[in-house]
């Protein structure tokens, strides 16, 4: 990523300041401390923009955030495997940590949108992480993307890492519903009922990483 000329992060900075008074949560102070303890001014930066644009985004409707926000990481988070990361078959990383290396794989894509979402208070209950069987390069594999249900009975729309536009579920058949989860429950394939099972309980990663996004300062 290339680095803002001095008077522009001084800017940057100063906007920052403003978005942090208005944000009304000390907790962005730690993200931003960690982001430059771990990752230096290159992560700073990446996260400062993050909050602006978090702040930029508070007033638009929930359409505009979403395109807001899938855009953004789509944009500056470059794909990779988790091998090529962090040497690891499979890690749900947090948002700081994905944009501290501008680096991550659809996993990491997708919590970062939603959580991205959740803090433009976006409900819950109209997001799901969704794990899907893709065929992606006329290959079939396992694949997340975020799901937005703009009411209960509606069909989803789909924030992808690999398709940037954001699509109704019926535009995308390249995507099989294996499950999808939120922070309150847990549906088995495309179920517009709740299993009834926590995914804290059921889904290790997902407890892992509640835990981790508490370390780095977000609440869910």
């Amino acid at each position: 990523m290339t680095l803002l000329p001095h008077s522009a992060r001084a800017g940057l900075m100063a906007a920052l300041l403003l978005a942090l008074i208005t944000a009304a949560s000390t907790n962005f102070n730690r993200i931003l401390q960690l982001a430059e303890q771990r990752y230096g001014q290159p992560g700073l930066e990446m996260l400062s923009q993050w909050q602006l644009l978090l702040n930029d985004s508070s007033s638009l409707s929930e359409q505009q955030k979403l395109d807001r926000i899938n855009h953004f990481f789509n944009q500056h988070i470059q794909w990779q495997t988790d091998q090529s990361i962090w040497q690891m078959d499979d890690y749900w990383a947090t948002p700081l940590e994905s944009m501290g290396i501008s680096k991550g794989d659809c996993e990491d894509f997708t919590i970062a949108k939603y959580i991205s979402l959740l803090a433009l208070d976006v409900p819950i209950n109209k997001l799901r992480i969704t794990y899907v069987r893709a065929v992606i390069d006329q290959q079939p594999q396992a694949h997340m993307v975020l799901s937005y249900y703009a009411s209960p009975d509606a069909e989803p729309l789909i924030l992808d890492n690999v398709t940037p536009t954001i699509l109704p579920a019926s535009q995308r058949s390249d995507l099989t519903p294996v499950y999808s989860f939120n922070s309150d429950g847990l549906w088995l394939g495309g179920a517009s009922q709740s299993s009834g099972r926590k995914p804290g309980v059921v889904l290790s990663r997902w407890r892992n990483l509640l835990f981790r996004l508490q370390t780095d300062g977000f609440d869910l």
